[in-house]
């Protein structure tokens, strides 16, 4: 599926762009300029191949994930991924819509199994968090793993059947064994080079599911012996994560429930707009991945086409990107000082404008020249 010996080069990657539909391609635009500049500052070579997704693809080739987009994806290095759907295909067949025949298809075909979330609110973003000061003072790092090509949105059957006079949907919960120990060592690693704490979501009181997924999770623990691990049901964890953020380090959820915590983990921390993600499949061996990396957020078709999107997500996806895929590590904590050093010294697109003193409301643009400016 991925060309082995196109990955043997340290000096050359392919990056396949599919900016996709609303504020995706401003955004992305952002974060090519930043690439272009790493590109430069790190005598590395990038090569950029945009391709369509999503609803400009339904528009241009009718479907939401041509073959002209998957074979770059096979033949890329990494995927950098911007956002797809709007109101404009919502009245198509449910396959046929840009979530669910592009971004489901992508992660089932490449394996993406594990979806790294970073929820970080920076100290000096405080004031952007919706809950209370005092429980955000000083910002806070929590790290969403939340398991991606199992569980009830991949479990069959899935259906909506007559029975009787009426309509009946039918969703299926189901994990492997193997799925939840796959994604729980991907937690545990991560916890080992944080602060050493992973909090294990399930509804073990009710769900089958939530029983198998406790008794291995703490399986895995059982290797990790320095690591400290808890479990919380989910409707609990979403109160405690609006009680007490910054005494989380790692959150290991399935599917559904890492989905529904991570969207409340990113707008405590400020905005969607600030999130980056990592979707992590195939193993490329010394701690890389075959990886799709993406904002947090959605194409915000509202604000589309106004330059007035946050590109930080996504300038902070490639620099995921960088670290997850390529090992270029001193690149990524450069994109990453960069944008913090932004933040710090006010710069604010409206998502995060909060008219403090010493904050400037600058445009989409105007946040990539003023992190550029710090790389």
């Amino acid at each position: 599926m991925i060309d082995s010996l196109h990955l043997m080069s340290n000096k050359e990657y392919k990056i396949s762009v599919l900016s996709g539909d609303g504020i995706g391609p401003e955004v992305m635009a952002e974060a090519i300029r930043v690439i272009d500049k790493i590109s430069s500052e790190f005598d590395v070579k990038f090569i950029i191949d945009e391709q369509l997704v999503g609803g400009i693809a339904i528009d241009k080739t009718s479907s939401p994930l041509p073959k002209e987009t998957l074979k770059s994806c096979e033949q890329s290095d990494a995927i950098l991924f911007g956002s797809v759907g709007g109101p404009k295909w919502e009245s198509l067949p449910p396959d046929t819509q840009p979530e669910r025949g592009a971004l489901l298809p992508l992660r089932k075909h490449f394996g993406l199994f594990a979806n790294l979330r970073p929820s970080i609110c920076f100290p000096s973003l405080t004031n952007a968090s919706p809950i209370r000061p005092d429980l955000v003072e000083g910002g806070f790092d929590v790290l969403c793993v939340r398991e991606l090509t199992g569980g009830i949105y991949f479990g069959e059957p899935k259906e909506i059947k007559d029975q009787g006079d009426e309509k009946v949907a039918i969703d299926t919960m189901v994990y492997k064994e193997s799925e939840i120990e796959r994604i729980a060592s991907v937690a545990f690693d991560a916890a080992m080079g944080r602060n050493k704490r992973v909090t294990s979501i399930d509804k073990a009181n009710v769900l089958m599911n939530g029983i198998l997924w406790r008794e291995t999770v703490e399986r895995v623990a059982s290797k990790y012996p320095e690591i400290k691990l808890d479990h919380l049901y989910v409707d609990n964890a979403a109160m405690q994560l609006i009680r007490r953020p910054r005494d989380f380090d790692v959150v290991l959820a399935p599917n559904l429930f890492g989905d529904i915590l991570s969207d409340e983990m990113a707008m405590i921390a400020g905005s969607l707009g600030m999130l980056a993600s990592s979707s992590l499949g195939q193993s490329l061996g010394n701690g890389l991945y075959f990886g799709m990396y993406e904002p947090s957020g959605g194409s915000a078709p509202d604000i589309a086409g106004q330059g007035i999107a946050n590109p930080c997500a996504q300038i902070l996806s490639a620099s995921l990107m960088l670290r997850y895929s390529f090992g270029l590590t001193d690149a990524a904590d450069a994109i990453d000082l960069s944008v913090r050093k932004t933040i710090d010294s006010g710069f604010r697109t409206g998502d995060i404008f909060t008219n403090d003193e010493g904050t400037q409301r600058v445009n989409t643009n105007e946040m990539g020249d003023a992190i550029l400016s710090n790389l």
